[in-house]
Parts: structure tokens; sequence; C-alpha cells
């Protein structure tokens, strides 16, 4: 086989066939075998995403070829995800470091950072954002990157994420403008205020994470699931969000599938559904003025989960 595969074109050929044929699972990043085989080779050999078409023609030296070929067999065997096998995914047009620390990078939130949250932050003035659930770090990281003059927190629980996620902020040289904190949810931000929140945080029922494809239990289940509708940890922000932000501020939260167990959950509330170049993706906007509005149904269906 190796004789007959020699340059990158063909390895990525080859990779995707078999990924087709393994039936694999693609929503880590990308959501087709060809994309998938194509971040795999050239991560492997540590070349850029977006090289000439001119480079896929350059052949594989022999040590090159046994590499690519065991990672792409692992990927068929473990159901292992591309970012964990080659350590390293993008965002928002950024590299990442990715392993079993936390979720691969991924959320259609990077588009909103891209294009510079327009129409939301228009006219607004930003100084201070957070990151909530912030993973591999890679939202606030990227908010920080495309907005050099604002002051980002990325905050989560898990001790395992957090280490990655500083990983990150050294790695694209944001520590002067980047805070990494250790906190469940709001608990440790106390006398902080921020002009924006965004937050992904975990949104998978328990049925949705039951019925999941392999690839998605090499990922720590603490960063998927939140409760039987998904909504646990999004009410918990929605209660808690306004004592953060300040007088003009915006939350922006991704719910994925959850967004029609949250609309029945609070018919009342005004939730504001982003459209996304492909379509809605389960991540609404919400003024602080909003959340103070309708505070009282809010905290109404938030205490209804609480442990007693």
């Amino acid at each position: 086989m190796t004789a007959e595969l020699a340059s990158i074109i063909d390895f990525i050929r080859y990779g995707a066939s078999r990924f087709s044929a393994a039936g694999l699972t693609f929503g880590h990043s990308h959501d087709n075998p060809i994309d998938e085989a194509t971040h795999l080779v050239l991560a492997s050999l540590h070349l850029p995403p977006d090289i000439p078409p001119a480079y896929g023609a350059g052949k594989l030296t022999a040590e090159e070829r046994a590499r690519v070929l065991n990672l792409i067999e692992r990927r068929v065997n473990e159901r292992l995800p591309v970012a964990y096998l080659v350590g390293e995914t993008w965002f928002a047009g950024l590299k990442f470091k990715s392993d079993r620390r936390a979720l691969v990078p991924r959320s259609p939130i990077a588009e909103l950072i891209e294009s510079g949250f327009t129409p939301w932050l228009d006219g607004r003035h930003v100084e201070r954002a957070l990151d909530l659930c912030t993973g591999s770090g890679c939202i606030g990281i990227a908010m920080a990157e495309y907005n050099p003059h604002w002051q980002v927190d990325i905050v989560d629980i898990s001790d395992d994420a957090l280490s990655l996620a500083r990983e990150n902020v050294a790695f694209q040289h944001v520590d002067d403008r980047v805070d990494v904190v250790r906190s469940d949810l709001f608990v440790g931000l106390k006398g902080r205020q921020y002009d924006l929140i965004v937050s992904n945080p975990p949104y998978v029922t328990e049925d949705e994470y039951a019925a999941l494809p392999g690839e998605y239990s090499h990922e720590p289940k603490l960063g998927l699931t939140s409760g039987d509708d998904g909504l646990d940890i999004c009410l918990r922000i929605l209660d808690e969000a306004a004592d953060y932000l300040s007088e003009d501020g915006l939350l922006i939260v991704e719910v994925g599938e959850s967004e029609h167990a949250l609309n029945a959950l609070l018919p009342d509330v005004p939730f504001v559904w982003i459209e996304f170049k492909v379509g809605p993706m389960g991540v609404f906007a919400l003024e602080r003025r909003e959340l103070v509005e309708y505070a009282a149904v809010i905290r109404a269906a938030a205490s209804a989960r609480r442990p007693r």
C-alpha cells in the first residue's frame, strides 16, 4: 500500500475513502470525510490547512507515510476525533491545541467572532468580556485575538480544561489580555462586570448522550451533559448573568437542540435566536435589561431544579 500511495493528495483521498467506508461520524469541526482526512494528513505533516493546491503533489517520506497511515487506522478503529489524534484543530481561523482534557473546539459562535458580533455589538462599547464554560479556551481567546482592546476572562470548573486553556493562551500570546479563572459559573467572579458574556455550556440531554456515536465518548462528559432537558446550566446562567453584566451588557449563549425545550419552558422571555450562514444553530442573545425584566420567571424555572 505504501508503494501505491505517494503524494499528499493520495493520502487525503485514501483517508477519505477509509472514513466513508467505515461509516465514521463527523461532528468535531468537520462534517464530511474529505475535510476530516485533509485535517489529519496536513496536521500530521505539520502543514497549514491553506497550503497552495500545488503542494498536493508533494511526496511523503517513508516515515511520514507510516505515521499518516497509522493515524488513519486509529481514526477508524478507535473512533478518536482527528483533533485528538493530531493534537490540534482550528477555530475562528486560529489554531488551538486539542486533547481529551476538553471538548474539541467547535461552535457557530466562531462566525460571530469573525464578523465582529455584527449587528449585536454595533454601537456598543466593550472593554471586558467573559467566556463562560470555556473548555479549551477557544471562544475567549479568539475574542481577544479579534478585539485587541478587550480584556477577556475565560472560566471553567474543570482543572483539566483550564490547564489546556492556559496552554492555548500562551500559544496564542494573549497572556496580557486573557485571565484564566477556575469557577463554578459565576461563583468565583464576585465583583467583576462585563459588557459581553458569551457561553457555550454543556447542553446535551442524558438521552441524547446515551445515543451519541463513539467519537463523543472520548470527550469529557462534564463538558457535554446538562440534565434531562439539557438546560440545567443554561438556566443558572440566565438566573445569575444580570449581576455580572454592565447596564448595556449583552448575553449570548449556545444551547443547540435544547432551543426547543428552552422556548417551551420560558415562552415569555424574548430570546433572539441568531441566524448563521447555514441557518439557525441554537444560539440566543438577550440584553441585560431583558434578564432583569424577566428575572422572576427565570428564577422560578432555575430554582425548580436546584437540589433542596
